[in-house]
């Protein structure tokens, strides 16, 4: 019996590789890299793929508008339910990286000033 569990998962293992092999197959076709995108072709080439991309996007923009919209609420929810714990963070990075911040301040004044006094 257990001889046989194993022919049948070796047989269904075989048709399911012929399976995929075969749909792999059908959806690669050969492109002519020469003749597709030389120079008489190529900007023809370029403008096709910019016009089915944007249809693409013409075709998602509600979709790809409310995503982002749901993005920034959920953006918005996150930092006022943590408003207090943000605050409380910044306020330690500040003291942790005092030193640092206050060199790389006068850094950037010193850098600032220079580039008004060249102009």
């Amino acid at each position: 019996m257990k001889k046989r569990r194993e022919e049948n998962f070796l047989a269904h293992k075989k048709k399911k590789k012929e399976y995929y092999l075969k749909k792999k197959k059908v959806i690669k076709k050969e492109i002519d890299y020469e003749k597709e995108l030389n120079e008489e072709n190529f900007s023809l080439k370029i403008k096709e793929i910019i016009k089915a991309q944007k249809k693409y996007v013409d075709n998602r923009k509600e979709l790809i508008v409310s995503k982002i919209n749901e993005y920034k609420d959920s953006k918005k929810d996150y930092y006022e339910q943590n408003k207090e714990k943000r605050l409380e963070y910044d306020k330690e990075y500040r003291e942790r990286k005092k030193e640092q911040l206050k060199q790389y301040r006068k850094e950037y004044y010193r850098k600032l000033k220079e580039k008004q006094n060249k102009l």
